[in-house]
This record gives C-alpha cells, sequence and structure tokens, in this order.
C-alpha cells in the first residue's frame, strides 16, 4: 500500500513538474521527496527559478562531479600510500 502512494506521489510529481524519465531516476537517486519537487515549481514572479528538470539535472551533475573528485583523490591518496 505504501508503495502505491509513493508511486502515486511520483507520477503526480512527474506530470506537475513535466520531468521525463531519466529526471526522474536522476532525482530518485539523489534521495529527493516528491514533495520537494512540487514546492521547487517557479511562479510567475519566481523568474529567476530555473525549472524543476533543469534544477534537477544541474544539481545531479554536480553531485557526480564532487563524487568523481573524492574517488579521484582517494584513488590518488591509496597510489601514494602504496609506493
Amino acid at each position: 500500500m505504501a508503495t502505491n502512494k509513493k508511486d502515486a506521489e511520483w507520477q503526480d510529481v512527474k506530470k506537475k513538474c513535466k520531468l521525463n524519465a531519466e529526471t526522474l531516476r536522476q532525482a530518485k537517486e539523489m534521495g529527493l521527496n516528491p514533495r520537494s519537487l512540487i514546492k521547487n515549481i517557479p511562479n510567475k514572479s519566481e523568474q529567476w527559478k530555473a525549472p524543476v528538470s533543469v534544477w534537477v539535472q544541474d544539481m545531479y551533475e554536480e553531485r557526480q562531479a564532487k563524487a568523481n573528485k573524492k574517488k579521484v583523490m582517494k584513488e590518488e591518496k591509496d597510489k601514494d600510500l602504496i609506493v
């Protein structure tokens, strides 16, 4: 029952925020809450806000870059310890 409710919330988010499957997957992977995505839909008076799909994709790219940088730093540290 709980998964049906969550699935319904995610389908609602997909429709309201006009997200594609890839952006929805990225949001779920980052652990975002469906309600937080709905709250970030820009209003007409909030012209400075990016659409939710762009916001999620930018945040996902930033997190991936940070994770890759951390991985490279760890590999370099391990490499220095071996030598």
